[in-house]
C-alpha cells in the first residue's frame, strides 16, 4: 500500500456518518459508536438536553451551571456518557458557555457548520453524534483553540467520583 493509499484509508476509517451528518472523527471511533433513533433519544434524555444534542438548539448565555463548575473532574457527553473533556483544559472564556482548550483525544468529530451564513466548524460526540457545540480560533494557549459547549451536553463527574457506566 502507497501512502496516498494508506491517507485515503486513514480518511475513510475517520468519517462517520451520524444522523445524516458526515463528521470527521479519530480513527477506530465508529467501531465503538452507539446508535440509536431520535425517538430512542428523546425518551432517554430531558427535552432540553435532547433539542441541543439531537436538534442542535443552543442554549441560552449564561444559563448553565456549568460555566461556575471550578471542581477537578470529567466532563461527559450527557447522552452516551463518553469522556469529552478534562477539566484541567477549562476556561472561562467570556462567552457564557463552558469552554475548553482541547478535548479528550479521539472524543469528538468535526463538520463545517453555514447555520449562520458565514462557516463554523461544530462538534459532536464521537460515539453518539451528539451536538456539543462549536470550536473556534480564538483560545488560550497552547491550542489556540475554543471548544465552545453547550452545558445542557455536558455531565460533569468530580475526581474522585464513580462516572456512570456508557449508555449501551
Amino acid at each position: 500500500m502507497n501512502r496516498r493509499q494508506s491517507l485515503r484509508t486513514l480518511l475513510a476509517a475517520s468519517l462517520l456518518s451520524l444522523g445524516g451528518h458526515r463528521i470527521a472523527a479519530a480513527a477506530g471511533a465508529d467501531r465503538h459508536r452507539l446508535v440509536k433513533s431520535k425517538a430512542e433519544w428523546a425518551r432517554l434524555l430531558p427535552g432540553p438536553a435532547y433539542a441541543v444534542l439531537f436538534e442542535e438548539d443552543t442554549e441560552p448565555p449564561g444559563s448553565s451551571p456549568l460555566n461556575h463548575e471550578k471542581r477537578d473532574g470529567t466532563y461527559l457527553c450527557a447522552a452516551c456518557y463518553l469522556p469529552l473533556f478534562d477539566s484541567v483544559t477549562k476556561y472561562d472564556s467570556g462567552t457564557g458557555w463552558p469552554s475548553f482548550w482541547q478535548p479528550l483525544a479521539g472524543a469528538i468529530g468535526t463538520q463545517r457548520d453555514f447555520k449562520l451564513i458565514l462557516p463554523r466548524t461544530e462538534y459532536h460526540c464521537a460515539r453518539c453524534g451528539g451536538h456539543q457545540g462549536h470550536v473556534f480560533d480564538d483560545g488560550p494557549q497552547p491550542t489556540g483553540k475554543r471548544y465552545c459547549n453547550n452545558g445542557l451536553a455536558l455531565y460533569f463527574v468530580a475526581r474522585g467520583d464513580t462516572p456512570p457506566a456508557l449508555r449501551t
